[in-house]
């Protein structure tokens, strides 16, 4: 039997996401046996930390391989992830699916009568307390889980201006589809991904494109504003066939405070979780011994999500069997809901999705 650590995985796309996946392999012990990227300094600089060859094209990369993690830009993903299923690989795609729907749908229909599986990176589904979020609503301790606010906002956090990041042909979007996406996956995921019917939205770009856009820290290069062709922010309304709702909150930049809040509400109890400290508190109310209401804070052990995503995918990729979570139709949910919430701003009105 196949030990997930004997798995030969190969990365294509070696930009920073692509090497953050390939220290997180090489920490566990796992095969990594190559790289792919169509920039030789990008090869030189994977193979130089890693030890492993780097090539310009992709065939080259999947010979040698069981499974691939594509970590290109988003209007890539549809060429390599198909090309890795076609070629019997399994996939781990990092989010979004694509940079448009109709590219999110082609990859869908590969997945679905390829050899291998895919499965797209949404790395916060891993982080301990959704877990325990996710294991409190299952044992029946919020009862009916009906609305969820999601919050992932910046108060200034534009990833390098001119980069492909702030490119509309390039990434599909702004703020929405780089951290929207996880903003958007993890609130469907405490709901059970719901049929969703109908968004509300709106996005802005009022930051990215100024000349003077005032920021401390930026990741990234910043090229300036003439590279700057997409949305900061984005509001947004999501109801599902079931009665339950959304609210979305995210910006690259905006005049307000950061805030990575996501709100559960059930109707037994709720919770509060921030995803950038891991904070999780459970909110209940009780009339026994008299009226009262409980605020308990629930500690857990520091995890590493992306070191789990990881390792469920390694484990699904040994065993020949695809995982459950995470899956592309999952992923393709998450992009309807993006797309809609793209032609919600664009004519001023709701969009139905059913």
């Amino acid at each position: 039997m196949t030990r997930p650590d004997d798995v030969a995985v190969g990365i294509v796309g070696l930009g920073g996401i692509g090497s953050h996946h390939a220290t997180k392999l090489a920490e566990r012990g796992a095969n990594l046996v190559g790289g792919m990227d169509v920039d030789a300094d990008a090869r030189a600089r994977f193979h130089e930390e890693f030890g492993v060859p780097a090539y310009e094209d992709e065939a080259d990369l999947y010979d040698d391989c069981d499974a691939v993690f594509v970590t290109t830009p988003n209007r890539f993903h549809e060429e390599y992830a198909t090309s890795a299923l076609s070629a019997g690989l399994d996939v781990l795609l990092e989010k979004p699916l694509a940079h448009t729907l109709e590219s999110a749908e082609r990859i869908a229909d590969v997945a679905r009568d390829a050899d291998g599986f895919c499965m797209v990176g949404f790395n916060n589904r891993f982080a301990e307390p959704v877990q325990v979020i996710k294991h409190y609503q299952d044992a029946g301790r919020f009862g009916e889980t009906t609305h969820v606010e999601a919050n992932y906002v910046r108060r200034r956090g534009v990833p390098g201006r001119g980069s492909w990041f702030t490119s509309a042909d390039v990434a599909g979007g702004g703020a929405l589809i780089d951290i929207g996406v996880h903003a958007i996956d993890l609130a469907l995921y405490f709901l059970d991904h719901p049929e969703v019917v109908e968004v509300t939205g709106e996005t802005r770009s009022e930051f990215g494109g100024r000349d003077d856009y005032a920021y401390v820290h930026m990741w990234g290069d910043d090229v300036g504003p003439e590279g700057f062709d997409v949305d900061d922010s984005a509001s947004a309304f999501v109801r599902a066939a079931d009665g339950s709702t959304v609210s979305l909150e995210v910006a690259w930049a905006t005049n307000r405070p950061t805030t990575d809040e996501f709100v559960v509400r059930g109707t037994e109890a709720g919770a509060t979780f921030d995803r950038g400290s891991d904070d999780l508190t459970v909110h209940e109310a009780g009339v026994g011994g008299g009226h009262h209401l409980t605020d308990a804070t629930v500690e857990t052990r520091d995890g590493d999500a992306h070191a789990a995503e990881q390792a469920t995918f390694l484990e699904a990729a040994a065993a020949g069997e695809p995982p459950s979570i995470n899956t592309v139709e999952e992923g393709l949910r998450v992009q309807r809901v993006v797309d809609a919430i793209y032609r919600s701003a664009e004519t001023g009105a709701a969009v139905r999705l059913d």
